[in-house]
């Protein structure tokens, strides 16, 4: 697809997408997907790593590029600010940049971009016409969404809003015991500030599932997030050697991390279409090819579209991490290290959402997100839109990933129209 059919697209229903715009935005992409690019086309931009650092500078560059201002706050999340009003909160708008350790180009970053570009057309639109906003604007680059180097996902949002503390972020550390703080220290992102201060919120993400594309529909207005469990379970065994030990007198931690794995799938199975559940992450120790492994360190994740199902499936896991115990003869720590029910995000701003893309002309319908994003943090704070665009065949966390340009432009223009209007003051917290 040219950038001139992608352009046209884009632009039916009275859409301000020109091509030059759709251009601009499209070779942008293309920069950006470069940094950290993988041989099969994905990325891996784990935080604070070469290639998140590189993009970081980059995107710095640009924002700066078109007069906005990029200041960092204390856990280093990125801000490019459009002040028009002195004292004024912002209408904060973004996503991330980080990655997966080979993830697809689109995730978060499509959203960055597009919050860019979108404040960009904005700002040309107040310069041309002398207007004065009700509120600021800022780009935000949040720090660490995907978790995947550092845990847990979403850090820099969680320390914005207050939910996870500044020192203890701060200090959690990588697989080679490097803190947030070491990785951060020579970067130059590591701000003193809290950053600006939310008026109102909006994101846009690809949808990572396959609901849109199904249906044929353009724009996912985001009704509400799943609600999850997520578990840190650490099994205790006794190290032996794997080739002479008796079977009978084995402790080994790995079948019991493996018997867990397994019932994790068989749950799921149980709620079909309501449950998703997964491990993530094994940690292994000694990890040797002749120990019978005596520790194993796991992240376990329920979600789920109902909270009733979540609270049996909660039950059931209860009920069969005693089982696994005596079955492989070890024990289980278990913590639950986060939860939420399903939280909706305020209608007024679905609603708003709704407006803009039904005035655009875009093919629009409410959905749920499954996946966590930094607008579920931001929503418990001041009002929040989030939106989708189709990801093709829902392949996310893949080098495959992919939304087709007239979508992502799609995408931009809603975001754009909602933005102004976030500006002008329609939707902010009391």
């Amino acid at each position: 697809m040219t950038t001139e059919e992608t352009g046209a697209r884009a632009s039916t229903g009275g859409s301000a997408i020109d091509a030059s715009r759709a251009a601009a935005f499209l070779a942008d992409f293309a920069t950006m997907s470069a940094f950290g690019a993988t041989e099969r086309g994905g990325v891996d931009r784990q935080a604070a790593t070469p290639a998140d650092n590189e993009q970081r500078r980059w995107m710095q560059g640009l924002l700066e590029q078109h007069g906005l201002r990029v200041e960092y706050d204390r856990i280093g999340n990125q801000f490019g600010l459009l002040e028009l009003v002195p004292g004024a909160p912002y209408v904060v708008v973004g996503s991330h940049m980080d990655s997966q350790p080979t993830a697809g180009r689109y995730d978060g970053a499509y959203g960055v971009l597009a919050a860019a570009h979108a404040v960009f057309a904005i700002a040309d639109e107040l310069a041309a016409s002398g207007e004065t906003p009700a509120l600021n604007i800022a780009v935000v680059n949040w720090f660490n969404e995907e978790g995947s180097r550092f845990v847990p996902s979403m850090m820099g949002s969680s320390v914005y809003t207050g939910l996870l503390p500044l020192e203890e972020a701060l200090a959690v550390t990588d697989a080679a015991s490097v803190t947030v703080r070491e990785a951060l220290a020579p970067t130059g992102f590591l701000g003193e500030g809290d950053g600006p201060v939310a008026a109102c919120c909006a994101e846009i993400h690809i949808e990572q599932g396959r609901l849109l594309e199904a249906s044929g529909t353009t724009i996912g207005l985001v009704t509400a997030s799943w609600a999850a469990s997520k578990y840190v379970v650490t099994v205790e065994g006794e190290q032996s050697h794997s080739g002479a030990t008796v079977m009978e007198d084995r402790h080994d931690a790995l079948l019991g991390a493996s018997l867990l794995v397994v019932f994790a799938r068989e749950l799921a199975d149980r709620f079909p279409g309501v449950l998703h559940t997964a491990v993530g992450k094994l940690d292994v120790y000694p990890n040797s090819p002749v120990v019978v492994a005596s520790r194993v360190r796991l992240l376990l994740d329920l979600r789920c579209a109902d909270e009733a199902v979540l609270a049996e499936a909660n039950a059931l896991l209860a009920t069969e991490l005693a089982a696994i115990e005596q079955r492989a003869s070890v024990s289980l720590r278990v913590e639950r290290s986060h939860e939420w029910g399903i939280n909706p995000y305020q209608p007024e701003g679905v609603a708003l959402a709704r407006s803009v893309a039904a005035q655009l002309g875009y093919s629009h319908d409410e959905i749920k997100t499954v996946a966590g994003h930094d607008s579920i943090n931001m929503k418990e704070r001041v009002p929040t839109v989030m939106l989708f665009v189709p990801s093709i065949e829902g392949i996310s966390h893949n080098e495959g990933e992919r939304t087709s340009d007239a979508d992502a432009l799609a995408g931009l223009d809603v975001l754009t129209g909602v933005v102004r209007r976030l500006a002008a003051g329609e939707l902010r917290a009391p």
